[in-house]
């Protein structure tokens, strides 16, 4: 790689960068509003339905492990553009779908190769000089935030003009498109001489090399876990009395987290000059108190699109702050380092959607509000064993 290097001067770049994270991200929830619709579509039971979410979750943390360290080893040029294409080729079965099983099967393949989002991402911290690390993550962050939240309100608006299928089809579009503009666009930059087993066995060394890596790590899956019991239910409580909300107004509902997300290129700033503890416990105690306004959120519209507003602050606020910290950690690694972070924070996610759902089952959403804050808990917790290794390490002897 060339000292020189910097792509946050290439303005047009960047925006392609962060719309290709958004769309990958968002490429993953587009079912999350649509629950209902489909369940109608394919009279089946919603519980089967809701488990599309879960699949998407675990074929996405599969990718992270498997398919994301090899950035570190490949040409990222080619490799990105060919994982869109292939996360198309999902979208695409999902949207010509002719019963359940096989919206499962696209949403798998979709799942499982539109982690090139996440290849993307430490692929821009290699092109650009240290000091703007935070900034350029903060940006491809919004970029993938937002991506991820329109993705519901443009799938209820599509499902309710037209067809619930039309949004999988437009996006698999869409994606073609930047995997071509992207092979033309991104810079080459040396990679790794390792061989694809090699990089499962360093990134053990990594774990055990970085304790901050696997801190950062398991706080964000606990984080993700606690935004997941969310989405796995937000269809059902919104369709439900005394909302009966469609899939157009649920997906307006969850716009209120954009301002969040377009706050992450500031929270990176912040962070590249230090404040990553600091962000941390803000960022948990916004997720905390969110839950409380779920609670009330269960009866009370208002209280849910506050919450909603503040989880999204918060789990901006707590993910950016981790990832300006790993990205740190070993320059050499980042896709490697990358893969377990995210690997970890899908695993949460997936566990937090069946979490969700088995809450709403079993105790409504006074259940379901509890195993929320619980896991903003754990997440807390293993801040806090993070901030006490720093402080050792960063302490003079």
């Amino acid at each position: 790689m060339k000292n020189s290097l910097d792509i946050s001067q290439d303005k047009s770049l960047l925006w392609l960068m962060a719309i290709a994270c958004g769309l990958c991200a968002g490429a993953n929830y587009y079912c999350q509003p649509l629950i209902h619709s489909i369940q109608q579509y394919f009279h089946v039971a919603e519980s089967q339905v809701a488990l599309t979410v879960t699949f998407a979750q675990v074929a996405y943390a599969l990718g992270l492990l498997f398919i994301v360290p090899m950035g570190d080893i490949v040409n990222k040029t080619k490799f990105i553009p060919l994982l869109m294409f292939l996360a198309a080729i999902g979208l695409f079965i999902c949207a010509f779908a002719v019963n359940l099983p096989m919206l499962w099967l696209g949403t798998i393949i979709t799942g499982l190769f539109s982690v090139a989002a996440q290849i993307l991402i430490p692929f821009a911290t290699m092109a650009v000089k240290p000091e703007k690390t935070g900034e350029v993550v903060g940006f491809l962050m919004s970029g993938l935030l937002v991506g991820l939240l329109l993705s519901t309100s443009l799938a209820g608006l599509l499902s309710n003009l037209f067809n619930w299928k039309l949004i999988y089809a437009v996006s698999g579009v869409l994606m073609l498109i930047l995997a071509f503009l992207l092979k033309a666009k991104l810079p080459h930059i040396t990679i790794s001489k390792m061989s694809y087993a090699q990089i499962f066995k360093s990134m053990a060394v990594l774990l055990k090399q970085e304790p901050r890596l696997g801190l950062r790590a398991l706080i964000g899956g606990f984080i993700f876990a606690a935004m997941s019991t969310l989405f796995s239910t937000i269809a059902v409580l919104l369709s439900s009395a005394p909302f009966h909300l469609s899939d157009v107004l649920m997906g307006v509902v969850t716009l209120v987290g954009v301002f969040g997300a377009l706050s992450t290129t500031k929270i990176g700033k912040i962070a590249d000059q230090g404040h990553t503890l600091a962000l941390t416990w803000i960022g948990l105690s916004l997720l905390m108190i969110s839950w409380l306004f779920f609670y009330i959120g269960g009866q009370a519209l208002w209280g849910y699109v506050l919450g909603y507003g503040i989880i999204s602050l918060g789990l901006t606020v707590v993910h950016t702050s981790n990832q300006s910290i790993i990205f740190r950690l070993r320059p050499d690694a980042k896709s490697r380092i990358n893969s377990i972070y995210m690997t970890s924070y899908f695993i949460g996610g997936a566990c937090g959607s069946a979490l969700g759902v088995y809450s709403w089952h079993h105790g409504g959403w006074n259940m379901t509000c509890m195993a929320g804050l619980s896991l903003v808990l754990c997440a807390a917790f293993f801040a806090f064993l993070d901030m006490r290794y720093h402080t050792r390490v960063s302490s003079p002897s």
